[in-house]
Order: structure tokens, then sequence, then C-alpha cells
């Protein structure tokens, strides 16, 4: 008996919370929120149910510690070392924004975890972690606490909004589906648009059919990032610390 025991206990520490969350996203990239079962995990692990409850209580646990892992890898990017002022605040919230860009195109399951996390429990672990990595850099730019704050919040929900839309459309047109005749059949569908009612929407058809999906992303950020610096210098904060 206390042979088997010691056993147990061996296969326990052996198999880790951070072997579970490997394994937990093998099977989320997988399979989806659906595929992620304690019988399907037990199987990949080769363990019994026991060994894995002793690490996460259940489901809703353990998909938070799997979306938690992923962020903080996501946010561990740093600059690249070819970016003009890699250690300013700009490029510094620019590799967070492409970190988490990443990730969540890498991981379809990704945007609905975060979405939830951020509705549902903002106290916990992945919404301080986003935020913070957001904030500090935000706050190096300077203004009032109540325009970073807002600063904070617009980066933040652009990002992920951003991010989560485009791996959306990236899922929806499916593994069969050739994104460059895609995009050209949209960009042609804009462009037979009634002109007087639709004037925009056509003119801008042939950027549909060419844009890059990270460097538009990118080129969003920057545009918030442009309208913070405004804001900042119109406010008489000329003299605090430069965006870039």
């Amino acid at each position: 008996m206390a042979t088997r025991t010691r056993r147990s206990q061996r296969r326990t520490e052996a198999l880790s919370r951070e072997r579970i969350v490997e394994a937990a996203v093998e099977l989320l990239d997988a399979a989806g929120e659906g595929g992620l079962t304690f019988r399907a995990l037990t199987e990949r692990l080769a363990t019994g149910p026991g060994a894995i409850y002793w690490h996460v209580a259940n489901k809703s646990e353990l998909l938070d510690a799997v979306t938690d892992a992923v962020v903080a890898a996501a946010l561990a990017i740093e600059p690249a070392e070819s970016a003009e002022s890699a250690d300013s605040p700009r490029e510094k919230i620019r590799a967070v924004a492409l970190g988490l860009f990443d990730a969540i195109d890498e991981h379809p399951w990704l945007a609905a975890q975060l979405t939830a996390q951020l509705s549902r429990s903002p106290w916990g672990s992945v919404t301080p972690r986003i935020f913070e990595s957001i904030g500090r850099q935000v706050r190096a730019l300077g203004g009032t606490e109540s325009s970073q704050f807002t600063a904070a919040s617009a980066l933040v929900h652009y990002i992920l909004g951003a991010a989560g839309q485009n791996a959306a459309n990236g899922r929806g047109l499916g593994p069969d589906v050739d994104r460059g005749e895609f995009l050209d059949a949209a960009s042609r569908a804009w462009q037979e648009l009634d002109p007087d009612d639709y004037p925009f929407t056509r003119a801008v058809a042939e950027q549909m059919r060419e844009h890059d999906d990270r460097e538009q992303f990118l080129a969003g950020v920057d545009l918030v990032l442009t309208g913070i610096t405004a804001l900042r210098l119109s406010s008489g904060q000329a003299g605090t610390s430069p965006v870039s």
C-alpha cells in the first residue's frame, strides 16, 4: 500500500501544472473549447483524472490558467532591436500589441477567453496583466491620471478588438479558402456598389484587395498613439516624456 502511495505521489509531482496547461493549449488549438475535456486531457497526458484535479479544480480554473499563460508569453516579447528608439514607450506598446495580435492569431480560442476574462473577472490575473503592460508605457508618455486611464483603455480595447476580429475573420474563411481570392472578390463587390450611396467604400476598394492585416493593425495602434500625443500637447504637457 505504501509503495502504491509513493508511486502515486511521484506521478502527481511529475505531472506539473505547467504540463497540464501545455496539454490544454494543444487541445484548444486542435478542437476549440469544446475539445478541452478532462477525459481528453487525461488521455493526452496518460494519467488519471485525480492527478489533474490535484493541480486544477475544474475546467473554468484550467481555462483561466491557460489564458494567463499564453498572455504572459505574448507580453514578454521585446521590441525588435532594429526598431528606432526600441526602449521608447511607443515601441514597447507596439511590441505588446503585436505580441497579443500574434497570440490571438495563433490560438483562435484566445479572443473569446480574453473577452470573458475582461467582462467576467477583471480582478483576475489576465486583465491587470494586460492593462499594466499598456498602462505603464502610457504613463511614461505623460498626461494626467484621468487621461492616462482613458488612453490605456482605448489602446487595450482597440488591440483586443481588432486582433480578435482578425482571428474571427480567419476562422470564418476556413482552411480551404484562399485569402487573396477572398479579398479580391470583396474588393470587386465594393467597386460595384452604387457610387452615390457608397462613394468612400468604392474609393478604398482597391486597398481592401492589397492590405496586410498585421500592418493595418499596427497602423491603428499608431493612430491611437498619435491621438494620445496630440491630446497631451494640447493640454500643455509638452514638457513631459516624449512619445518616441
